[in-house]
């Protein structure tokens, strides 16, 4: 009787070629589920920002502040500081900040014309125009970009749109930005360094929705790293001869 041939046995080594299907991306504009994330995920973080700040202005100072729009248009046209204690008719009365914890967080009432750090002071509708932008940038990215199972990512771009919402909000209704949040209040840098002319570490007051922004900035680009990365890595080298 004649021997069956052997069959070759399949290539198990780690450059062979994978019969395994790849997934297929679906964008998650294509997704319910995504967008379901994306939009629980604004209005909660937009409901922490906005009920925040309305806690803030109303409970910090010895009496509740209640802003005026004309009245802040009416300084940022003639040049003075909003939050200028000079003034007898002040946009935010003299008041004591509010220690969470000593050296770590305070809260106290500042008005901010510009944007985060405080920087841009007075250009109110660049800011505006920006935002609504970078909004609808956020949005392309979720829709066309990130994947439908990708949910850390839809959170990341919810927390950024919802803080955009946030101070775009406030620049419309009161012409200028409520802030709160001290971190590190009174810590300096050792040995009497400046950095960019200032002995505090944080000298900067914010709000929720700066933490928001540069949170979910910060998982953005963590994750747009690791995907270079991991496409990096599934580059195969030549084989030798």
């Amino acid at each position: 009787m004649s021997r069956k041939p052997k069959q070759p046995k399949p290539d198990a080594s780690p450059n062979a070629p994978s019969d395994a299907p790849k997934p297929v991306h679906i964008p998650a504009g294509r997704s319910r589920k995504a967008w379901i994330v994306l939009l629980v995920t604004i209005l909660i973080a937009l409901g922490a920002d906005l009920g925040s700040k309305y806690l803030a202005f109303a409970h910090i100072a010895d009496t509740p502040v209640q802003l005026d729009r004309e009245r802040v248009l009416e300084r940022m046209a003639n040049g003075i500081d909003l939050n200028d204690p000079r003034p007898p008719d002040r946009l935010v009365p003299l008041h004591d900040p509010v220690v969470v914890v000593p050296s770590v967080l305070e809260f106290k009432l500042i008005l901010n014309a510009g944007a985060v750090f405080g920087s841009g002071q007075g250009k109110r509708w660049f800011f505006i125009g920006f935002t609504v932008v970078a909004l609808g940038f956020a949005l392309l990215l979720f829709a066309r970009w990130c994947d439908r199972r990708e949910y850390v990512a839809h959170v990341a771009i919810a927390m950024v749109i919802a803080g955009g919402l946030g101070n775009l909000y406030d620049r419309i209704m009161y012409a200028c930005v409520r802030d709160f949040l001290h971190p590190l209040p009174d810590v300096e840098w050792p040995f009497g360094w400046k950095i960019f002319g200032r002995t505090e570490v944080w000298p900067y007051v914010s709000n929720v929705a700066d933490a928001f922004l540069l949170i979910g900035i910060a998982v953005l680009m963590t994750k747009l790293l690791k995907d270079d990365g991991g496409a990096g890595e599934k580059v195969e080298k030549p084989s030798e001869a």
